[in-house]
């Protein structure tokens, strides 16, 4: 049963996605920053690499996945498939739950670079950990968001235990009202 009529289910649709999408280009473009900061031998790359992360980092990527937490929860309870209803829908969720939790964690050692960044020029090797680090978390989060993407299109079989019992219960309703009439 779908509680959206078809014109909201396709706007909810269109948020959802390009708040994705967003999400994704973001951290695709906050990865060739921290690759231009980790490799780059000039200092105002360096410095322009760093303080250009935090600001896309707080202004786009984090609202990004905000939207698409929320933008995700509302149409998945709006539509057939439910909040509940099937894995690949709770996987989707606690991908988006937990990479949004971890990108809130992550943006502390942004900060610190783009602090140190504004003070001075980073000299070769200096916060290299945390340079590598930038590198390795925005990599494994383009992984996550795919694997994220990938539920969405293939959508794999398999309903929890409450979609089955709801659908048993849909499937009885109907079968009431087909007798009934």
């Amino acid at each position: 049963m779908t509680v959206f009529g078809p014109r909201l289910r396709n706007a909810t649709l269109t948020a959802h996605v390009t708040a994705s999408l967003g999400w994704f280009g973001s951290v695709a473009a906050f990865l060739a920053l921290a690759l231009a900061g980790w490799f780059s031998a000039e200092p105002q790359t360096v410095r322009a690499a760093y303080l250009a992360m935090d600001v896309v980092g707080w202004f786009v990527i984090v609202p990004l996945s905000i939207a698409t937490l929320v933008t995700g929860v509302v149409q998945s309870l709006g539509t057939v498939w439910g909040l509940m209803r099937h894995y690949w829908v709770i996987a989707k969720l606690l991908i988006t739950v937990i990479a949004t939790a971890l990108l809130l964690v992550h943006m502390q050692p942004v900060g610190h670079l783009a602090e140190a960044a504004t003070r001075a020029a980073l000299a070769d090797g200096e916060l290299e950990g945390m340079r590598i680090q930038l590198v390795a978390d925005a990599a494994a989060a383009i992984v996550v968001l795919l694997t994220a993407a990938g539920l969405s299109v293939f959508k794999p079989r398999g309903l929890t235990r409450y979609g089955i019992r709801r659908r048993r219960r849909e499937q009885s309703l109907s079968a009431q009202q087909k007798a009934a009439a």
